[in-house]
């Protein structure tokens, strides 16, 4: 809920932020060091209120880092390179959750480095980004006045007036609910439909993490690249969500653990060429170019379905009886999500 509110709110202060350094960088050196210190309260937490206190803080500020991060592709990039941009963006989420499954597993025992490692990691890659950064300034003149209607617009984007925003926040938000049905089940799914034993399922869980990590990461980079090259981005959008949707019809229909690793390197191609190029199309389609709000709100795209899938899931579960069925469902969302992407029409 934090990622959800925080994303567009800490986008619309960076956007109305009229710093000597700039809009973004202000706002990636609070998200590091907020975000840090919430890493840092949760890893001395003596009780669980403080570990709530210390995993929100970290989630808000985060928010804020991503905030000022994401709004550097249409603030600094020419549109025939966002799509190998987005697609370079488009690994580091695949990169990031490998690399921090080994730094947790090399400091296991080490409570306080465990938690800590991955922040200084971050910290060692953002901050030379942020000193570096040609960041856009802002005239204090041609700041927005804050009054409460500019505040409820934070959380908003017209859908009449910017239908192609619209559109492409529908097919992500479909395209994300097919993968948090995915993630969130997936090891209820290796125990009752595929029998596999309960201390088999971490071991599995990984090696389909990594499987579909490689091929998120080629997709990405190769999706983005040849986007660009041609000019287009819907046709790899679309492309890339049915790919998906027809993986996550190998898993549901893989009665062995091969065939559901098959189903997750097949997926890991579509959901990489999705979400780098569709990162791209959306910076072509904001309501206002280079607008952090509006990446904000379309963050809500995403962040959302993690909230809604595991609410929604047990009455699928109930009316079809099976994870088959739950997962036959994610790939119509996936589907579903391809057929959004064609009512877009400011790209092609």
């Amino acid at each position: 809920m934090l990622a959800i509110v925080g994303n567009p709110f800490f986008g619309k202060l960076s956007d109305r932020t009229a710093s000597r350094r700039g809009m973004r960088r202000p706002w990636m050196i609070i998200g590091l060091v907020g975000g840090s210190l919430g890493v840092l309260t949760v890893a001395l937490a003596p009780t669980i209120p403080v570990v709530l206190v210390g995993w929100c803080t970290a989630q808000l500020f985060f928010n804020a880092l991503l905030a000022a991060l994401v709004a550097v592709l249409p603030d600094q990039v020419p549109a025939v390179q966002r799509g190998l941009v987005s697609g370079a963006l488009g690994i580091c989420v695949p990169i990031a959750s490998v690399s921090d499954t080994f730094v947790v597993q090399l400091f296991t025992g080490h409570q306080l480095t465990m938690f800590l490692a991955p922040c200084a990691i971050g910290g060692l890659l953002v901050l030379p980004f942020a000193v570096t950064l040609k960041d856009r300034r802002l005239d204090k003149a041609s700041r927005p006045a804050w009054t409460l209607r500019e505040f409820a617009g934070t959380f908003y984007v017209n859908p009449r007036k910017n239908r192609d925003f619209a559109w492409a926040f529908v097919s992500r938000f479909l395209l994300i609910l097919a993968y948090a049905f995915l993630v969130t089940f997936q090891a209820y799914y290796l125990l009752q439909k595929i029998g596999s034993a309960e201390s088999e399922v971490p071991h599995q869980i990984f090696l389909s993490t990594l499987v579909q990590s490689v091929m998120v990461v080629a997709a990405s980079l190769t999706g983005g690249r040849l986007s660009d090259r041609v000019g287009r981005r819907k046709i790899f959008v679309l492309s890339a969500a049915v790919v998906y949707g027809v993986a996550l019809f190998v898993v549901a229909s893989a009665t062995t653990f091969n065939g559901f690793l098959v189903g997750m390197a097949i997926g890991g191609l579509g959901f990489g060429m999705y979400v780098a190029v569709d990162l791209a199309l959306v910076a072509d389609v904001l309501p206002n170019t280079g607008n952090a709000k509006d990446l904000g709100v379309f963050n809500i795209a995403s962040a959302l379905p993690f909230s809604i899938a595991p609410a929604i899931a047990p009455v699928i579960l109930a009316i079809g009886g099976s994870y088959g069925v739950l997962y036959a469902v994610a790939s119509v969302c996936a589907i579903l999500g391809a057929v959004a992407i064609l009512p877009v029409k400011r790209v092609r």
